[in-house]
C-alpha cells in the first residue's frame, strides 16, 4: 500500500459495502476502518515533507463527536438499531473516528475531511449544492439528497482548492444538493 500511495498528495476514499446480503452481513465487516487504517498507516511510512490530504467520503447518519449536533430521540433510538443490525453503519462511524481520535488536528503526515453525504442519487451532471459544518436537516426522518456527481465534484474541488482545504480540514461537512 506504501508504493501505491508513495508521492499522492491526495488520496480520496469512496469506498462502501455493496448492499448485498452478503455485502451488508458479510466479511469483511470493518472494510472501511480497516482501509482508512491502512491508507493513513503507509501514507505515515512515506515520510512525505507535506502533508498528505486525505478525503473519507461518509454519511450524515454519523454524528460529529466533535461538535454538538443535536438530533432528536426518535433519531438516536434508529441510529442505535442500526448500529444493533447493520455493520456498515458502525464501519462508517469507527472510520471517521479513526480519523478524528487517531489521526487528529496536529498529524505532520495527515489531513483529513470527512465528508458526509445525505442520500445519494444518481446525475449526469453537478448542479448547485450546499456544504455545511453539520446536518440540516434529520438524516433519518427529512434526509436530503445530493448527487454522487456533486460529492465527487466537491471531494475533488477540495482537495485542490487551498482555501476550501484550510476551511474544512479536520472536520466533517455534510454535503446537499440544492433544491431548484
Amino acid at each position: 500500500m506504501s508504493d501505491i500511495v508513495v508521492g499522492c498528495q491526495a488520496v480520496a476514499s469512496c469506498l462502501g459495502h455493496n448492499l448485498t446480503w452478503k455485502g451488508v452481513y458479510g466479511q469483511p465487516r470493518k472494510l472501511v476502518t480497516d482501509v482508512t487504517r491502512r491508507l493513513c498507516n503507509a501514507i505515515k511510512a512515506n515520510k512525505a515533507e507535506i502533508p498528505t490530504k486525505f478525503v473519507l467520503m461518509n454519511t450524515t447518519g454519523n454524528r460529529n463527536r466533535d461538535l454538538n449536533e443535536p438530533i432528536s430521540f426518535g433519531q438516536k433510538c434508529v441510529i442505535g438499531l442500526l448500529r444493533i443490525i447493520l455493520p456498515p453503519h458502525v464501519d462508517n462511524e469507527k472510520a471517521a473516528d479513526y480519523l478524528r481520535t487517531q489521526i487528529g488536528q496536529k498529524n505532520y503526515s495527515i489531513e483529513w475531511v470527512a465528508l458526509r453525504p445525505d442520500g445519494l442519487i444518481n446525475e449526469e451532471e453537478v448542479t448547485h449544492y450546499e456544504i455545511h459544518p453539520s446536518p440540516t436537516r434529520s438524516a433519518i426522518f427529512n434526509a436530503g439528497k445530493v448527487s454522487r456527481i456533486n460529492v465527487g465534484h466537491f471531494m475533488a474541488t477540495l482537495i485542490n482548492d487551498e482555501t476550501l482545504w484550510s476551511k474544512w480540514k479536520g472536520q466533517m461537512p455534510v454535503i446537499y444538493s440544492k433544491l431548484t
